[in-house]
């Protein structure tokens, strides 16, 4: 994780006609490693049916939702409201970044609009979620990658082991763009060796592609999914000489 993100003060704004309740811990921990909730807010219309599972985990997590009507049939009031809430909280001055937990790509001009106001920008929200959304933010995070039960992965090893043979191309082409993103994004950074700091690295992935995150391919941290090409790319492990510990860097091989 970025360390310039481990103090900030975070407004955590939910709509919950986008997103569903299940797993609402998990989403609550990730955005705790980017920052410190100082608003938890959820947009819904409170009076329908769909929304009863939020319901039974707001008052443990300390969420507070928020009423908005459908006034018309076939438009979201939702996005409204937690638009405007976005801006008052804005100007109070007390916050430091949002989080936009919604699969909505009504919320892509928010999001610019928070960052050209110089507030850091976390997304959470299905790998439905348009790419423009998806862009609009400084990081993005689905939260299909947030489910650690148990019965989930097994049931998700199980359907790949079945469509193994369907999907093998698709992978291969997945893995293809992946080496070429890590190399061209190596080759950009690179000192005069060949070189580049894995922390440095990290950042530049993710200026490039908001959605990029280890964890997509199955592994938890940046390092391990280097690793994982170890065909492709050498690693160096230095002494920094300070309290920060140790220092990685990584290079294409050959170079």
């Amino acid at each position: 994780m970025d360390n310039t993100t481990k103090d900030l003060r975070l407004a955590v704004l939910i709509d919950a006609d986008n997103i569903p309740h299940t797993n609402i811990k998990a989403m609550l921990e990730e955005v705790a490693k980017y920052g410190v909730p100082t608003f938890k807010r959820i947009y819904g219309d409170w009076t329908k049916p769909h929304l009863t599972g939020w319901k039974n985990v707001l008052l443990e997590n300390a969420i507070s939702p928020v009423q908005q009507y459908s006034y018309t049939s076939g438009k979201n009031a939702t996005d409204s409201a937690m638009i405007i809430d976005a801006m008052d909280i804005l100007y109070t001055g007390r916050v430091d970044g949002f989080c936009l937990v919604s699969s909505d790509s009504d919320f892509t001009r928010l999001a610019t609009r928070l960052r050209e106001a110089g507030m850091r920008v976390f997304g959470l929200g299905e790998m439905k979620t348009p790419g423009a959304f998806r862009s609009a933010c400084d990081k993005f995070i689905y939260l299909e990658i947030l489910q650690q039960n148990d019965q989930e992965r097994e049931e998700t090893s199980a359907k790949r082991k079945t469509t193994k043979g369907k999907t093998a191309n698709a992978i291969s082409k997945a893995n293809r763009q992946l080496l070429n993103l890590l190399s061209s994004s190596i080759n950009d950074i690179a000192d005069e060796d060949g070189w580049a700091y894995l922390g440095e690295l990290g950042n530049l992935l993710l200026k490039k592609q908001p959605d990029f995150d280890a964890r997509n391919y199955g592994y938890n941290k940046l390092l391990q999914l280097i690793k994982s090409f170890d065909d492709n790319f050498e690693i160096d492990i230095r002494e920094s000489g300070k309290k920060m510990g140790k220092l990685v860097y990584v290079r294409e091989k050959g170079k």
